[in-house]
């Protein structure tokens, strides 16, 4: 059984998983100090994890921004560099089922990329990620380990930080309720507690993802947004979006293997790759 390994290689963290017969085998991550050390420690533990020997593997797809520290193939086998925001519109298609569909690609920074009936293109970005809430927990809150800040933002309460349209106005605006959001840490004080400037800091990172999404699909009748990487993970993104949804009448999905997606797309650009290759040879036949 040969297997497609889909990596995708951040600065510190790397991602890898295998797709084998149509289906995703093993998701994992490692974290090291750069991306060759973190490629290569999760590279050897998902073989080591998996029995899997180097001949059973077929292809390494490599992808991210750690990936162009990489030049030489992987222990010898075939590598090739899968396109990011390819990767990114084929791993959330796979996870989602969605045939149109804006991704939301929420790492350091995000990029949107727009997926409909398999044409996949680069919309932007927004210079708002997980880079955002580890920089300003540093400085807020002495840590930047998203776990802790996590907890502690479910220990917290949202109205003691941001203000609401109830906070300003005796009654709902027009198309607006009266939890909406009008202004982020606009109700901070200087006494906040850490668990609500951290349950803050992780809601002002979120709406502005949120925000950005909606905004770039306007007049494109977009209604749905795939969100994938780390930060999909977090427990605040449940309510922060489900508010979202009813707002904007729109829908946010978080798939399975949400973290993992660019990974998965990766290693699927190379399996697509293989399915072209032989459906042009049996047209050839045809002909």
């Amino acid at each position: 059984m040969k297997i497609a390994i889909g990596i995708d290689v951040g600065i510190s963290t790397t991602k890898i998983v295998g797709i084998s017969q149509g289906k995703v085998i093993s998701p994992l991550w490692i974290k090291a100090t750069d991306p060759v050390t973190s490629l290569y420690g999760a590279f050897g533990k998902f073989l080591h994890d998996n029995h899997i020997d180097l001949p059973d593997v077929e292809r390494v797809m490599l992808t991210g921004v750690g990936a162009a520290y990489i030049n030489s193939p992987i222990y010898g086998l075939p590598t090739q560099k899968a396109d990011e925001f390819l990767a990114d519109g084929l791993g959330a298609q796979f996870e989602s089922q969605l045939k149109h569909m804006i991704v939301v690609s929420m790492g350091t920074g995000t990029s949107l990329v727009s997926y409909h009936d398999g044409e996949i293109a680069h919309l932007g970005g927004i210079g708002i990620g997980g880079g955002t809430l580890n920089g300003l927990s540093r400085l807020l809150l002495n840590t930047d380990d998203i776990k802790q800040i996590s907890h502690m933002a479910l220990l917290g309460d949202i109205s003691n930080i941001n203000l609401s349209i109830g906070d300003i106005s005796a009654r709902p605006l027009s198309g607006l309720p009266m939890d909406a959001t009008a202004s982020l840490f606009a109700n901070a004080q200087g006494n906040a507690s850490r668990e609500d400037i951290a349950l803050g800091l992780i809601c002002m990172v979120l709406q502005a993802i949120g925000s950005a999404a909606i905004l770039s699909s306007l007049k494109s009748g977009t209604r749905d947004f795939v969100l994938i990487g780390n930060l999909s993970r977090l427990p605040q993104c449940r309510e922060v979006y489900t508010k979202l949804e009813k707002l904007y009448d729109v829908r946010f999905v978080i798939p399975e293997n949400s973290e993992y997606c660019t990974a998965i797309g990766a290693a699927l650009s190379y399996v697509n790759q293989q399915q072209a290759a032989v459906a042009a040879q049996c047209k050839q036949v045809l002909l």
